[in-house]
């Protein structure tokens, strides 16, 4: 009997990892999951929200030099 159960738990070791790694490669799991949630996080880019960062780097850009201008200016 301690043979088989040996052979029991080598082959639950093995093919545990195996099956899991064989599942989560699958393209559909993939496409489903992966990359719907990349999308989600990293929206691609639009004219509109590049127009709206440039906006508001240029306004950071004039706060710090009116800023500067202040302090060299005392």
């Amino acid at each position: 009997m301690g043979v088989k159960i040996e052979v029991f738990r080598m082959v639950l070791y093995l093919t545990f990892p195996v099956a899991m790694f064989w599942i989560s490669n699958q393209a559909e799991y993939f496409e489903e999951y992966v990359i719907k949630r990349k999308r989600e996080i990293f929206p691609p880019d639009d004219d509109i929200r590049r127009k709206e960062l440039e906006d508001f780097k240029e306004r950071m850009r004039k706060r710090n030099e009116e800023r500067r201008l202040r302090v060299s200016q005392q």
